[in-house]
């Protein structure tokens, strides 16, 4: 297959060459699901210091239930979303800080590592990493405190 050439009216080569992937080669083509990018985005999204959690309120809480049944997998995945392409990717996140962090210092290391995640991990050019920073975790927020309405169990 020839190569695309490059003219005076045509300064870049076909659209198709722009962005370089392992993942497509002469001796075939990798596809990589959206839900291992979304894992791999979540797990490297947690390992940030200043993470609080990720998801919007009713996510964290079905993920809080969940984890306490015996042998149910964590949800690694919750709080991303993600649109990929043949060779790129863009990522959405959506997390809870916690109380005395920077959320731009927090932001710009989710990104770095979700970057070098993703990309290592798949191959895909990540082309952009949207961060929804949804609440802030405060310290009394971890005191258990009694619930007004709840029934006693006997």
């Amino acid at each position: 297959m020839p190569e695309p050439t490059q003219s005076p009216s045509n300064p870049h080569p076909a659209a198709d060459d722009s962005v370089r992937s392992p993942l497509v080669t002469e001796l075939g083509t990798t596809t990589i699901a959206e839900n291992v990018v979304a894992k791999l985005t979540g797990i490297a999204a947690r390992e940030v210091p200043g993470v609080f959690g990720m998801g919007n309120a009713a996510r964290r809480a079905f993920d809080t239930l969940t984890d306490r049944i015996p042998g149910s997998q964590t949800n690694v995945s919750g709080g991303v979303s993600v649109e990929k392409g043949e060779k790129q990717t863009a990522i959405d996140l959506t997390i809870v800080v916690e109380y005395g962090t920077s959320i731009v210092e927090v932001a710009e290391a989710i990104r770095r590592n979700v970057i070098r995640a993703v990309e290592q991990g798949t191959g895909l050019q990540v082309v952009e990493v949207n961060i929804d920073v949804t609440d802030v975790h405060l310290p009394e927020d971890d005191e258990e405190q009694p619930a007004k309405d709840a029934p006693e169990l006997n």
